[in-house]
């Protein structure tokens, strides 16, 4: 029998329009606390933060986003693909609502590390401290790689990308058991809620995921890796990037010496590795990495 997961530290929904479209925020801890945004990374969501939440023992008032797209944040009609730029502006119309002319402190985790890291470097005077959780830039492109790229856009587009629906709860859990098996059932089944949502099917009820499928999408514009350091290099705060003990197998390619070369960029850097842990670390070690957040974000 699954024990179900109860969060110790319940959220709030806080709600910003923003650029066409209304954006959801979820929000833990008092008004007033000094803040700490969590940005959440692809095919995820901000409830994916709870449980890193729920180890947090620092007083904060605690922002994480649902990107455009995801969670309960709307999607941008007549979207194609979703881009960096988009995000960016996006964080900074939230910051602006919630935390106007201040500097915050920012955890973020795969997709939303590198939009932090892009912004950081951006808006430097807005970022205090940032801790990237395997928020790794992508393998670099080649200019020549350019027509192959928009070629394979265009086709995608003549094929819709479908809605997910998964036939049960029971079902869409056990496949994010498989997906990340140190990842509990109580957990995966709380995490699985928020993930997705019931839906009718002429069958019956099915679960469908928070997740506008268009997410899927090749993007593309290539990934200019000159580009990204050059935004790197004038980021400002201190930067904690926080590697999975067992990294899995898509992001090997970031143990490689030639990305590794890449994180000389940054101008202030301190790495660890969390044991245990593959990408989604927060899922994997929530209480390691809240104390490794509360012990970088109190250094003087």
């Amino acid at each position: 029998m699954i024990t179900h997961y109860k969060p110790r530290r319940p959220s709030e929904s806080l709600w910003v329009e923003a650029r066409g479209i209304r954006h959801h925020i979820r929000a833990w801890g008092p008004v007033g606390a000094p803040p700490l945004w969590l940005l959440h990374g692809w095919m995820d969501g901000s409830a994916s933060f709870q449980f890193l939440v729920d180890e947090l023992q620092i007083e904060r008032r605690i922002y994480a986003p649902d990107w455009r797209g995801y969670g309960l944040t709307e999607r941008a009609l007549g979207v194609d693909a979703y881009w960096f730029p988009d995000y960016l502006a996006d964080l900074e119309a939230m910051l602006d609502a919630l935390v106007p002319d201040q500097s915050v402190d920012m955890a973020a985790h795969s997709m939303g590390g590198n939009i932090a890291c892009l912004y950081a470097g951006v808006r430097p005077s807005r970022i205090r401290r940032l801790v990237n959780l395997e928020g790794y830039g992508l393998p670099g492109n080649r200019p020549d790689q350019a027509p192959e790229r928009y070629a394979q856009w265009l086709d995608e587009l003549s094929k819709p990308e479908r809605e997910r629906i998964w036939p049960s709860l029971e079902t869409l859990v056990s496949r994010m058991c498989r997906n990340n098996p140190r990842l509990g059932a109580d957990r995966a089944t709380w995490l699985a809620q928020h993930w997705a949502q019931a839906v009718e099917m002429p069958e019956g009820e099915g679960w469908q995921l928070r997740g506008d499928p268009a997410h899927r999408r090749r993007n593309p514009v290539l990934y200019r890796v000159e580009e990204v350091l050059a935004c790197w290099r004038q980021i400002t705060a201190p930067v904690l990037l926080v590697e999975a003990g067992e990294p899995d197998d898509w992001h090997q390619y970031t143990r490689e010496p030639a990305y590794r070369e890449r994180l000389a960029a940054f101008p202030s850097l301190q790495t660890v590795t969390v044991a245990g842990s593959g990408h989604m670390l927060h899922h994997d070690q929530p209480e390691a990495v809240a104390r490794l957040i509360e012990s970088f974000l109190g250094q003087p």
